[in-house]
Formats: C-alpha cells, structure tokens, sequence
C-alpha cells in the first residue's frame, strides 16, 4: 500500500512479503583459518569492504593493515600496517571503497583518513577536526560521486555529542558538514554525575535500556536513511523527496526477569563511576522497540536488524573480579527484515549460528559477506547466498 503525502512518498506493508517466506544464508565462500599463513589468521575483524568486481579488503584492526582478497579467496595484497607515518595506522575501525578504487581507513586517534592506491601509488593523508573526541565504531562512507563521509562527533555546550558528518570531495577536500536527519531526538535515559578535574562535576545521560534510538545510515548515492524506533518508519532521503517505509509488527515482549537484568547490568556499569548511584529514569519497557539498526546494502536494498525475543544463557567467560561481567546473559537471535529501494517488503532473513553483526556486514542483492566466530573465537570472513525457505 502506498500513498503521497505531500513531499514524502509512504509505503507501508501490512501483512506478507516479495519472498512468501522467510530466508536463510547459505555459506559459499570462507577466508581465515586458525593457523596457516599470516594473511589468512585475522587478529580482530574492524570492518570489511567489497568492490564491484567482488574483491575482498579486510580491516585488521589488531594487526592495523588491509588485506586484499580476490572474488574466490586468493590472497592479492596487504595495505598499510601500524605506526604513524603515510600510509600507516594508530588505530582503525573502518575500511571503504572509493569510487574511482582507491581505499580508505579511518585512523580515529590521529583524526585523519588514510587512502590507498590500487595502483600502488603514494598515500594520501586526509585530516580532520573532532574536537578531541575519540570514538570507536566511527564509520566511513561512500558514495558513487567520488564523496567520502567521516562521523565526527563534537560535544555540545551541555556536553553530549552531536554526530556531524564531514564530507570529503574526491581529492580530500572537506566540502561539507551535514547532521542526520532526526539527530536531536532524546531516548528515555537516567543521569549519572560525572566528576572531573579540580573537584567539578558534569551530569550526563544514560540511555534506558531497550528503549527507542535514532538509528541512520548512508546509502552509496550519499543519501542519510534515518529512523526513530518509537515506530516502524524508516525515511530514505530522494534527490527532492522522501521514501517512507512503513510496516506493521507485533512488538516482542520484555519478562520480568530480562528487564532485572538490564536494570542491575546498567546499575552496576554506572556505579563503577558513581558509587552511590541509584535509578532516576523511567522503567524499563514491557515490550522492545520494532528494530535495532539500519544498513543500506551496496544495491540500495535496506536491511533492518529486528528486536526479537532474548533467553538467558549462562556466560562461560564470566569473570566474577569485573563488575561489567555477567554470569548470565540474554542474547536474542539475529533477524533481519530486508526492503527494495523502492519499499518493497521482500521478507526476513535469518543468519546461521556464529554470524556477527559487528563488523557491519557488507549486502549487495542476493550477496551477504560477513564476520563468523567459531566456539574458540575464531573469525572469518564468510560469503552466504540468499536462499528463501521451501
């Protein structure tokens, strides 16, 4: 069903799907192994990067290098490696493809992006500001027009962060600084009171758990896909429109044990800075938002991480000296549901035992290539094959 409202065109799906049925990911291709030669054994997944001729760049981010894979697995070439220089890394925890080939990481500690030659040539050093602020977990975009899009978060007067995106043009200029559309929006939180320097103190903000987010991504036209979870509504940016997709869900519940679970995790991560705290928010929820993410696939597809229902699960890593280790935890499985770019509902997807959502996984029509773990914490990079059930 669909419907103009003014600028926004609404699709909205009630009931049914494209694929008439769920899908799973069938493996066909596997790159890491737990011993074997250096290129193959991967200290810690960042991120990972497919080009349109279906070449692999994987992001160590212990090692601090780039390997480069051809479309069956065959090793090519290692890009970068630690240190301080051109070309090399302090730290990284993003990878891209540029539209012309080039690669590019994103070295947070030194404020700046590194990018490769495929031909070999010189490194580029491109630098930014981020008012001293150092984040994991900061994601490179970019998009069929040569641009490149750093998430560079600054504090606001009132001391939270506000995630500004510098866009780069093609030869490392920066152009432009864009905010997310929905980027001001405020989840349910509780307040702890930070002590600094000189005996001051600054109160900040918690988010509640399993409360709703702001969620967004960029799609390769540079276009911002946005979503508050207080509903299932998903707004993709068009040249001069917007594509609203709608879809109704039934809200997974939250048991009593599962929310005491949260509440004394969050209660016990927040004393270890404030001793005496104690719970000043609001509740957490019966029910879990609709979804927890967004990621717009290489084809424009738009892949949704659902919330779904968690069970306890006793944690064999537990560490009883550390405060944030849980002896019990409540994982939920992973589901996604999966959206032509034009709001076509084509179905939930399903991923195997030891599929990781972080680093993001890399979509591209019928293509998935993602992170595994295996029992003994080994990763891999994985390519599956959509396949619908029956």
């Amino acid at each position: 069903m669909s419907e103009i409202r003014g600028d926004t065109t609404v699709v909205r799906t009630l009931s049914g799907s494209a694929w008439g049925a769920d899908a799973t990911l069938v493996p066909e291709l596997s790159i890491g192994e737990m011993e074997g030669p250096d290129e193959l054994l991967f200290g810690r997944i960042a991120s990972i990067a497919v080009d349109d001729e279906g070449r692999i760049h994987v992001l160590d981010g212990q090692a601090l290098n780039v390997r480069v894979f051809d479309p069956t697995g065959e090793y090519i070439e290692t890009l970068g490696g630690p240190g301080e220089g051109p070309g090399e890394l302090r730290t990284a925890e993003s990878v891209v493809l540029l539209a012309d080939g080039r690669v590019a990481v994103n070295d947070q500690i030194g404020f700046r992006v590194q990018v490769y030659r495929p031909d070999g040539g010189e490194t580029e050093t491109w630098s930014y500001s981020a008012g001293g602020v150092v984040l994991r977990l900061r994601q490179l975009y970019a998009d069929r027009r040569g641009r490149t899009f750093v998430v560079a978060p600054q504090r606001s007067p009132s001391g939270n962060l506000v995630r500004q995106v510098i866009v780069f043009d093609a030869n490392g200029a920066p152009r432009d600084t864009l905010l997310p559309p929905g980027g001001d929006f405020e989840p349910p939180s509780v307040e702890l009171e930070l002590v600094m320097g000189a005996g001051r103190a600054r109160t900040i903000s918690q988010p509640v758990p399993l409360t709703a987010r702001h969620y967004w991504t960029l799609n390769a036209d540079g276009r911002f896909v946005t979503a508050i979870s207080t509903e299932y509504r998903i707004d993709v940016q068009r040249v001069d429109s917007v594509l609203r997709i709608e879809r109704a869900y039934e809200p997974v519940a939250v048991s009593e044990a599962e929310r005491s679970y949260h509440r004394e995790r969050q209660t016990r991560a927040l004393r270890v800075t404030q001793p005496d705290w104690e719970w000043n928010g609001p509740p957490i929820p019966g029910t879990k938002p609709p979804f927890r993410g967004l990621v717009a696939g290489r084809d424009g597809r738009i892949w949704v991480r659902l919330w779904t229902e968690a069970s306890p699960e006793e944690n064999e890593d537990h560490d009883p000296g550390n405060p944030r280790s849980e002896p019990v935890t409540w994982p939920s499985p992973l589901r996604y549901d999966v959206f032509e770019p034009d709001g076509t509902y084509l179905g939930a997807v399903n991923p195997a035992e030891g599929f990781v959502d972080y680093p993001q996984p890399v979509f591209d029509g019928d293509d998935v290539w993602a992170v595994t773990r295996d029992a003994l914490g080994v990763e891999r990079v994985v390519r599956f094959r959509i396949e619908v059930d029956g």
